[in-house]
């Protein structure tokens, strides 16, 4: 049967309309560039039985972690912790995802995504499935989790279940530490509706004032603990013999409910009901008419918080007049009231990650220190010159990249260093690194891009500190967000200059290194040097590079290059030579390159797509993507490395980078992927890294050409294989033989 063909997309050059352009007139040339690739992807559309919607894929995602939560093989508290991270995805997937569909609705927006739905049908399919997942949250807390914390010791009470030793206390701790925090709030003519700020937990008070029902809202005060520790006491031994501790915990909201006549009196409580409003947080910065870009991005943060309300969250017990009168007052869609049985907001028990049962969490993580490093009688310096080394995150230990930074900011040599910073965290030791750089005289530059989603706070606030220090600092650019991860170093060496340079999948960050899977290279290159100088010169002058010699840069020629790579593994098929393709990423939604990855499935070429998240090609549709096989991995560590191999007619190819195959990234943002060349770690990275993920059949997903997961399990007789745990094990890339350095 002869195999269908699509409609082809191409300009007049052959080249896939819409490719990035190969150089850009400036900054706004980007932008503008950007949206007009936009505009024309929607005007010719790939077969919606290829696509699965990007909302519902992502919807998707949150369901496979929710198995980590059900799955008993997976220690106590870890299953909680996983319950607590579905539960923040689900308020980010409305804050951003939902509200951009409710915006869309507002706007009259009726045309159909590529997968056929319209904004209408993409919100009722997504409340659908985020209500049904919500009660399967709260379901398993109620029937799974909670029995089986209570029997390990550890008991997260309801107030009415407190003994009369532990109510008195609970009592003092109200008086002493809650109650003086409290703010009622009463509505009425001459009080006006209260600001319900995002996420936060509240409770809708009934009250009766001389016969007239009252309503009032108390905020559940996020200062304080939502789980309440209520003391500890013995609880006999564990199975080594070590005597274990009991540990009590109660609601703070039930707390509050419990005493809230404290707060009224005089009048009678009828009723308290808890509810928790989420916002649309999604920020609309005018920067190509912003004159200060940091400006822009505070009064943005500022007006996040009064953004329309997406959903309201009550219990199913809360009267009907109570509802219709937040319903009113918050403007709100009744459609976009869940209620769900339990306490509201499960991210909050996160705060059982505290507890100090280590019988009861993932054995503690011990890095190695790659081997490259491990020398004594060499700096940091050295090791790179010798050869390239390549580190995985949190496999291994995320310290090489401190060092390296510290060692140029200590070292005489040095005359320069400049990185790009996305998100870095708190205390952080690479912003103290940068810092002892200026002092020690060194020129230092950094990009801290401010418009790093929910961290721009506390990037401005690193960005003022790198100022007020004297270093030269970069607000980012307007119109793309700087995604990219790398650092370069310009050293003194003899008559020469020597750059080395660090670029990774992941931020540079301690605390996200010890959770995410990320790659980093360090090479002292000298065209990766050179394209580094380049990029900084894009990031922080008027340069507009044209060519980048081994790096692929968006919005530059990182996207034409992608298809280009693709479309050569094509024609080695077509031309018998074989084609074999592994991208891993976190997310594949753009369509412009999903089409050239259909046709190579079509031509004959073998795609592997390892993808975390949303992923909108549908593999096994006959005639289309039957070459094609989608796997999700999720585990302990959240997947998180980008890694894109080409067999190339048996010359390989694999570079590493900061990009997923989303739209944004290609076109809307500065983004990096490298190239890996040393052979031995190719080979490492296809056999130890990408072929263990793809034989995985314990934290593995399939998807199936209409669109769900299931779950792979070793065959009878087959043996486990756990791709992290694997990996954990042994995770260094090989070191070559002294002969074999650069």
């Amino acid at each position: 049967m002869p195999t269908e063909t699509l409609n082809p997309r191409t300009g007049a050059d052959g080249a896939p309309a819409g490719a990035a352009p190969g150089a850009v007139a400036g900054v706004a040339a980007d932008a503008a560039a950007a949206v007009a690739r936009d505009l024309a992807a929607d005007t010719a559309r790939l077969d919606p039985r290829l696509l699965v919607n990007r909302e519902l894929s992502l919807v998707g995602f949150q369901w496979r972690v929710f198995e980590e939560v059900l799955d008993p093989a997976n220690p106590l508290l870890e299953r909680v912790r996983f319950l607590s991270i579905v539960s923040s995805n689900l308020d980010e997937l409305f804050m951003i995802r939902v509200a951009g569909l409710e915006q869309q609705v507002a706007a009259g927006v009726t045309e159909p995504s590529s997968d056929g739905l319209t904004p209408l049908q993409q919100l009722a399919e997504i409340r659908r499935e985020t209500l049904r997942l919500s009660r399967a949250l709260n379901a398993a807390w109620e029937d799974e989790l909670l029995p089986a914390l209570d029997a390990a010791g550890i008991h997260v009470l309801d107030h009415p279940q407190l003994d009369p030793r532990q109510a008195a206390w609970a009592r003092t701790y109200f008086d002493e530490m809650v109650m003086p925090v409290l703010t009622p709030l009463a509505f009425d003519p001459g009080r006006p509706f209260p600001h319900i700020s995002n996420l936060s937990l509240n409770l809708a008070v009934l009250v009766e004032d001389e016969g007239v029902d009252r309503f009032a809202r108390i905020k559940v005060p996020d200062t304080l603990p939502r789980l309440v520790p209520i003391g500890r006491s013995s609880g006999g031994f564990d199975a080594s013999g070590t005597a274990r501790r009991h540990h009590a915990f109660v609601w703070l909201e039930q707390l509050v409910a419990a005493h809230v006549d404290r707060l009224f009196p005089g009048v009678r409580v009828k009723g308290v009901h808890p509810f928790r409003v989420t916002r649309d947080a999604e920020m609309e910065l005018q920067e190509l008419e912003a004159a200060d870009l940091l400006a822009s991005v505070e009064h943005g943060v500022r007006e996040r918080r009064f953004g329309s309300v997406v959903r309201l969250v009550v219990t199913p017990g809360m009267p009907d007049a109570i509802r219709d009168l937040l319903v009113q007052n918050l403007e709100l869609d009744p459609r976009n009231v869940h209620a769900v049985e339990g306490p509201l907001g499960l991210s909050g028990l996160s705060t059982l990650a505290s507890v100090e049962r280590s019988d009861l969490k993932f054995p503690p993580l011990f890095p190695a220190v790659p081997a490259a490093f491990a020398r004594g009688d060499e700096d940091v310096f050295a090791a790179i010159r010798r050869r390239d080394v390549l580190i995985h995150h949190p496999f291994e230990s995320f310290g090489p990249v401190v060092e390296f930074l510290r060692a140029a900011a200590r070292d005489p040599d040095v005359l320069a260093i400049k990185m790009t910073l996305y998100r870095v965290g708190r205390n952080s030791p690479v912003v103290e690194a940068l810092l002892e750089a200026n002092q020690n005289h060194k020129q230092v530059a950094v990009l801290v891009e401010l418009k790093a989603r929910f961290d721009e706070e506390s990037n401005i606030g690193w960005a003022r500190a790198l100022e007020a220090d004297g270093i030269h600092v970069i607000y980012g650019l307007l119109g793309l967000k700087t995604h990219s991860k790398i650092a370069l170093v310009v050293r003194r060496e003899g008559d020469r200059l020597a750059r080395y340079v660090h670029l990774s999948t992941g931020n540079y960050n301690p605390v996200t290194a010890a959770a995410y899977t990320d790659l980093g290279l360090f090479t002292a290159d000298a065209e990766i040097g050179e394209d580094a100088t380049q990029l900084f010169n894009y990031l922080t002058g008027y340069a507009h590079p044209k060519v980048f010699r081994r790096l692929l840069v968006a919005p530059v020629n990182l996207r034409e290059r992608l298809v280009e790579l693709i479309d050569r593994e094509t024609e080695h098929a077509r031309a018998g030579r074989g084609g074999h393709l592994v991208f891993k990423v976190n997310a594949l939604a753009d369509e412009q390159m999903v089409e050239p990855l259909v046709r190579a499935a079509q031509a004959g070429v073998k795609v592997d797509l390892l993808v975390r998240g949303i992923c909108c090609l549908r593999p096994g549709v006959p005639g289309f993507t039957e070459n094609v096989r989608v796997t999700s991995v999720v585990g302990r560590f959240l997947e998180h490395s980008r890694i894109f191999w080409f067999r190339n007619a048996g010359q390989e190819e694999v570079y590493l980078g900061s990009a997923d195959l989303m739209r944004r990234n290609l076109s809307r943002r500065v983004e990096v992927l490298f190239p890996v060349t040393d052979p031995a770690l190719v080979r490492h990275l296809r056999d130890g890294v990408l072929a263990v993920y793809l034989a995985d059949n314990c934290r593995a997903r399939r998807m199936r050409p209409n669109g769900e997961y299931e779950r792979i399990r070793p065959a009878d007789g087959e043996p486990r294989v756990d791709a992290q745990a694997l990996l954990l094990a042994s995770p260094s890339a090989p070191v070559p033989p002294d002969g074999r350095d650069r």
